[in-house]
Order: C-alpha cells, then structure tokens, then sequence
C-alpha cells in the first residue's frame, strides 16, 4: 500500500490537475459561443446564396465556365480539416481514421491538403502526398486567409494538375455531436431548384443570368469553404469543452478516491502506533 506521503504528493498533483481542466473547459466554453454565433450566421447567407445558385442555373448553362468543367478523375485533391492542438476527445482521431480509410479507398498517393497541425503531423510522418499544409489557421480564423486557400485551389483545378478536389470536416450538430462530412469542392456543381413556383416565375437579371452566375460561382465555393472551417472550429471547441468536463469529474473521482484510501492509511498508522505504545507498556509492567 502507498504510503501517506505519496498518497498526498498524487493528491496535489490530481487536484492541480483538475484545476487546469476546469480552466480549459471554461476558456473552450467561451470560444464555442463565439465559434457557434458565427457559424450560425454564416449558414443562412449560405443557404439563401445555393437557392439562388439553384435558380440561375436553371436559367443558365454552366458547361463553359472553367471552375464548372467535369474530366476524367485521374488526379484529385482531398483537403482535410483537423486541429492543431490535441485534448479534444475523439475529434481528431475519428476524422484521420475516416481520411485513411477514404485514402486507401481511392487510393493512398492522392495528393492531400491539411488545414490543421494534427492532419499534418499524423500524414507527413506516414510518407503520405501532403502537396500543402496550413497550420495556425484556427488561432486567428478569418475569410481573408479562407479565400486565401481556395484560391490555391481553384488554381491547382483550372490549371487541369487535377481533376477533383473534395474537402473533409467536421459538420457541428450539437456540442456533443459531431458529423464528419465529405463535399465536393470542385468541379462546381450545384442542383437545379426544382420549385415550380420558382421555374416559373418571371425573373428579370441585369446583367443577365449567366453573366451573374460566373461571378457567384467563385462567391459560393469562397461561403462553401468558410463555412466548412467554421464548422470544424465549432466542433473543435464543442469536443474539447466535452472532453474537459469528463476529464474534471475523473479527476473529482480519483481524488475522492485518494482522500479514501489516505484515510484508510492514517487510521492504519495510528491503530500501529497505539499498537506499539501499547505493547511497550505492557511489557514494562512485566519487568
């Protein structure tokens, strides 16, 4: 059995412990309703943005705009979205398994680029095609540098190097509930809105249709993308606020735990020693 100075040292360093977790869970807490605020803005500009995608290319052919053109998939990127620090549960963990298994399935030299320092370290370590990695991203989100990337992106398709880009993140549903979701980034491709109503109403453009829709195609992968970093970063933060929690009340049960078995050591130590001090006077008596 430990004895009660060791006892005390994993005490202290248990509840130093805890301390740190409750702090973290506070500060995730906090950037969670920052990141959860944004990413609920964002999606009803998304949302009304892809109705009228829908609606213009109902009125429009989008077979010549470049972003727009369908080739034979030889060559395809995949950007992975991950964190760049740890001590969130499972988010990282699930996602890189989900890539490697989507890797192996298509094939493990597609070229990737990672968003995040886990995807990095996990990937690069493993001689697998990283061609880009955008570390630090998370620490200062902003459009400009979302823009940034899938600018690169589209250069890397219109270029025709590759035929095939498609992003992988984390979808926020609820602080404890995470999707990993799959989207095709290029080449554009968006549903005819089928609304009767819609279909038939009569709609004057100016410019006309197309002309507006080849200036929305870029707008609309810019609001796709940043939508998927927001996204991500809500779910970072949801994940590590639910990780901190779990590990606070662990480390309430361990020392709750340790207080026992320091009590139960103590009682021992003092039933000994009043052991000892009784047998000593015994034995003077016999003398």
């Amino acid at each position: 059995m430990a004895t009660l100075k060791e006892i005390r040292v994993r005490f202290k360093a248990v509840k130093n412990i805890q301390k740190i977790t409750k702090a973290m869970k506070m500060v995730s807490a906090a950037k969670m309703r920052k990141a959860q605020e944004r990413i609920l803005s964002t999606r009803p500009y998304a949302r009304k943005l892809s109705e009228l995608m829908g609606q213009l290319v109902a009125l429009a052919h989008l077979s010549d705009h470049p972003l727009t053109q369908e080739r034979e998939i030889k060559k395809r990127v995949v950007v992975l979205v991950t964190a760049d620090r740890g001590l969130c549960g499972a988010f990282n963990s699930n996602i890189i398994k989900f890539t490697v298994n989507h890797l192996n399935a298509i094939g493990k030299d597609t070229a990737l680029v990672t968003i995040g320092k886990k995807g990095f370290d996990f990937f690069n370590k493993r001689q697998y095609n990283v061609i880009k990695n955008y570390p630090g991203l998370f620490q200062n989100l902003n459009i400009q540098e979302s823009n940034e990337i899938v600018s690169y992106l589209k250069d890397l398709f219109v270029s025709g190097e590759y035929d095939f880009i498609e992003v992988i993140y984390n979808e926020f549903k609820s602080i404890i509930k995470q999707n990993i979701t799959t989207e095709t980034l290029l080449p554009f491709s968006k549903k005819i809105n089928t609304d009767k109503k819609l279909m038939n109403a009569s709609f004057i453009y100016e410019p006309e249709a197309k002309k507006i829709l080849q200036e929305l195609i870029p707008k609309e992968l810019n609001i796709q993308f940043w939508k998927a970093l927001l996204e991500s970063n809500a779910s970072e933060q949801g994940a590590r606020m639910t990780a901190m929690d779990a590990a606070s009340n662990n480390a309430g049960d361990l020392i709750q735990a340790l207080n026992l078995s320091y009590n139960r050591a103590r009682q021992e130590s003092i039933t000994k020693e009043l052991l000892e001090i009784v047998s000593g006077a015994e034995a003077l008596k016999k003398e």
